[in-house]
């Protein structure tokens, strides 16, 4: 069953665009001293915009993936976000793995506060 959070879809969806470009940039803008990091930081930037615009959404592009299948794999990125710096042996570099636990941990809580149904007019009798 779908979750029914305070977050709109389209805010989130927007959230992920942002995220995933954040992604992309962060190793530069933040000086990632690991390789690895802003290799694995590109590949999840890369990933997260992907996702959001193949997304059945109102701000998806080609809208080939269903909700149900985003919410899975936000939860899966979510995870491996937080699991990064541990498997892929970056811990050494703090600015990395404080950047990748931090965006795991808020995108675990963007997905479990998202509306990803819409709100259901009620319908009272007359």
């Amino acid at each position: 069953m779908l979750r029914q959070g305070p977050i709109p879809l389209f805010i989130h969806g927007m959230i992920e665009y942002i995220a995933g470009v954040a992604f992309i940039v962060a190793p530069f803008v933040l000086k990632f001293d690991s390789g690895t990091a802003k290799a694995v930081s590109i590949v999840f930037g890369v990933l997260i915009l992907s996702v959001a615009a193949s997304t059945d959404a109102p701000t998806g592009l080609s809208r080939s993936i269903p909700i149900k299948g985003h919410v899975v794999l936000d939860f899966v990125v979510a995870v491996a976000l937080v699991a990064s710096p541990f498997l892929f042996s970056f811990t050494g570099d703090g600015k990395a793995t404080a950047f990748f636990i931090a965006l795991g941990i808020i995108h675990l809580l963007l997905t479990i506060a998202t509306r990803f149904l819409p709100r259901v007019a009620s319908t009272a009798p007359s």
